[in-house]
């Protein structure tokens, strides 16, 4: 039971965008409706099929920490009148996403192997490993693309290019920086490593707001912190809770989101195996039992839900 598409009605709806994972719904010019669906992408292309559950997780970890990090960092959430559902105030989004990094790994260790010593104008030091920890956290920014690939940016060009001002630039670096260093101690508490994330921002009367998703497995990276050491040492891959495993999966049946590849088929049995990795970590980052929503008809609930919610206001 997936919901991959959704095609809904809310009262004072004004227009509706279908992103990669989730389909935000304008009401009044005023709140988004922001729905998680069930979609799973993975260089920058929409797989074709959905798992299991991992929109509520999504929504449900994402809501958890916009509420444990709201003393810090001004954020968009309103409610969230279902599990697959966040309802928030509408904002001027930034067009670049804030990426910051705490360990040499992913993209990023990609682009070293290649001789890339200089990551969104950021120099990085010879000699690193795969999964090394950064002396401090590095904040390498990406376009926030419409269609395609995101493109790495450096702080520079950003303001050069008056895609964000210095101003506001600088609001959404020390914003940034707190978040990942609370998100950092939460999956601390909980055995965890933050590795790397995403945040994106957005103005609203002249203020700078976090919006979208946080730490979630989507935009976040997690390592298990026991054994770390020792994988590190001996140069093994780490145990992660991650989107990664989606991606390197793909890599291993020669796909990559670049022309004239396939992908690969995706059984029931893989989309499960996905839909556990993405409870697990749910359960694992908030400490809590994932309950699934039994609904047989998800769209049917959230439309309810949702109305509801909006006539109360």
């Amino acid at each position: 039971m997936t919901l991959t598409k959704t095609d809904f009605n809310f009262p004072g709806q004004r227009s509706v965008y279908h992103g990669k994972v989730r389909d935000v719904y304008n009401i009044n010019d005023d709140l988004l409706v922001m729905v998680a669906t069930d979609r799973i992408s993975a260089f920058d292309v929409i797989l074709p099929k959905g798992i299991p559950g991992k929109g509520q997780v999504l929504n449900q970890i994402a809501a958890k920490f916009l509420d444990a990090t709201a003393d810090i960092v001004p954020n968009w959430k309103l409610a969230t009148p279902d599990p697959m559902v966040t309802v928030g105030l509408r904002c001027e989004g930034f067009p670049v996403e804030m990426i910051i990094r705490g360990y040499l790994t992913g993209s990023a260790w990609r682009e070293y192997q290649k001789g890339c010593r200089l990551l969104c104008g950021v120099p990085l030091p010879d000699g690193m490993r795969e999964n090394e920890r950064f002396p401090e956290p590095i904040i390498t920014p990406t376009t926030k693309a419409e269609e395609g690939h995101d493109e790495n940016i450096s702080r520079e060009e950003i303001i050069a290019q008056g895609l964000v001002s210095e101003e506001d630039y600088r609001v959404m670096e020390q914003y940034t920086r707190a978040l990942f260093a609370r998100g950092t101690e939460i999956a601390a508490s909980k055995g965890l490593i933050l590795v790397d994330t995403k945040y994106e921002f957005g103005k609203r009367d002249g203020k700078v707001l976090l919006m979208d998703e946080i730490h979630t497995p989507d935009s976040s990276r997690y390592f298990y912190a026991e054994g770390y050491e020792e994988r590190f040492a001996k140069g093994e891959p780490q145990r992660q809770l991650s989107k990664e495993f989606v991606r390197q999966w793909l890599i291993d049946h020669g796909f990559m989101g670049q022309a004239g590849q396939q992908v690969p088929e995706m059984t029931d049995e893989y989309c499960q195996s996905v839909a556990d990795r993405y409870i697990e970590l749910y359960e694992h980052i908030t400490g809590e039992k994932f309950q699934p929503a039994t609904d047989a008809d998800l769209a049917s609930r959230i439309e309810q839900s949702v109305t509801a919610w909006l006539q109360q206001q």
